[in-house]
């Protein structure tokens, strides 16, 4: 085969060029509305993790890690005690029931040291009826819980007798899941006796009586 001469090679790039003008045009033109198109997109929001109920939880019950979900928030819009960290919150008490998808706030838990000087114990949050009788009371009073039948046709009875006030969170915001009115007392019972102590609390007019 003849060999090719330098005016013959040049024509032969030259068309080669020629025939390929046209795809490589329009894919630097496809790439260069792709640059404008992300340029002028605006970048995604910002947002915030805090950590939600994944599931309704009754007051009372210890927050384990598969009742907890991440949820991300616009800023501005979660309360400032919100917490994100499921850690901080596994094995805490809940002090007040909680709907799901409501976030969790350092108020609705009570502290795992809480009970750390109440051995056998077990924190369980009361609604005593009249908010002024909780006015009066002091975190580490004695007392002695009272229930009343709400319609009046059973006699008031002990429920639980020298418990101790561990907790009165603050008020604010209703809480869900309550039949009862007045505020909220946390109090240490002995284990066996949480569960009817929880749910009377649900069920009965609470008040206290101060032992000391």
């Amino acid at each position: 085969m003849k060999p090719l001469r330098p005016f013959d090679r040049l024509l032969r790039a030259r068309r080669r060029v020629l025939v390929h003008r046209r795809p490589l045009a329009a894919l630097a033109a496809s790439g260069a509305v792709l640059a404008v198109l992300q340029a002028a997109s605006p970048p995604p929001p910002t947002t915030v993790a805090v950590l939600t109920a994944s599931r309704d939880l009754p007051g009372g019950a210890v927050v384990r890690s598969q009742d907890l979900e991440l949820t991300r928030l616009p800023p501005g819009t979660a309360p400032e005690s919100a917490l994100s960290d499921p850690s901080a919150v596994s094995g805490r008490t809940l002090a007040a029931p909680l709907a799901k998808g409501e976030i969790v706030t350092e108020a609705r838990t009570i502290g795992r040291s809480l009970l750390a000087g109440y051995p056998g114990r077990t924190a369980v949050p009361i609604r005593v009826s009249d908010p002024a009788v909780v006015g009066l009371l002091r975190v580490g009073d004695v007392v002695t819980l009272v229930g009343a039948d709400p319609e009046g046709r059973d006699p008031s009875t002990t429920i639980a007798a020298d418990v101790s006030v561990i907790a009165i969170p603050r008020e604010g915001g209703e809480v869900f899941g309550t039949a009862t009115p007045g505020r909220l007392v946390v109090i240490a019972v002995p284990r066996l006796m949480a569960t009817e102590v929880a749910a009377r609390s649900m069920t009965d007019f609470l008040t206290i009586v101060w032992n000391r």
